[in-house]
């Protein structure tokens, strides 16, 4: 038993040996995909026009929202002196208003989350061949992305995310 444990070490030091030549010629990048989105030009415009729709369908939601408390504060005030067809009617009218305003706050939710992949994906589309000349330039055999890795530590001369943003935005200036 004892012979067969000092096999397996032994047979692990030399696999990790043998490997270890093999990781220490891969040359790796950092990304930081949020930063890019952030800090580039192009960036800002979309989180800028994501930000002035998000308050447009915000705005609309609001005055559905005033509609129906004024709907309902006149159903309540005015429920004694109403007729029963008015109330009926009234009643009515503040349930389809409820519904039109779920409808609406449903339907604004689809478009920014469409919206947000389209422009997200106009980015990311832009920005591959960015990040693929410049891993080609320094002769990186790998590039993570810092916002999807998970990544704990990283050497920041590996880190190309400056680099990015300034050639992304010297290619939207020429535009």
């Amino acid at each position: 038993m004892k012979k067969a444990t000092i096999a397996i070490a032994l047979f692990a030091v030399l696999t990790a040996a043998a490997a270890a030549p093999i990781f220490a010629q891969i040359k790796i990048g950092v990304l930081n995909s949020q930063d890019v989105l952030e800090k580039s030009g192009e960036g800002k415009k979309v989180i800028a026009r994501l930000q002035e729709k998000d308050k447009q369908n915000q705005a609309t939601i609001a005055k559905l929202d005033d509609d129906i408390r004024t709907l309902q504060t006149k159903l309540n005030t005015q429920r004694i002196t109403l007729t029963e067809d008015a109330i009926i009617n009234m009643t009515s009218d503040l349930e389809k208003k409820n519904t039109d305003r779920k409808r609406l706050a449903e339907d604004a939710y689809s478009g920014m989350q469409e919206l947000t992949q389209r422009l997200f994906k106009k980015v990311q589309d832009e920005l591959i061949p960015i990040v693929e000349a410049l891993g080609k330039e320094r002769g990186l055999d790998i590039i993570f992305d810092l916002a999807k890795s998970g990544a704990v530590y990283f050497n920041p001369t590996t880190d190309i995310t400056a680099e990015v943003i300034k050639r992304y935005d010297a290619s939207k200036a020429g535009k």
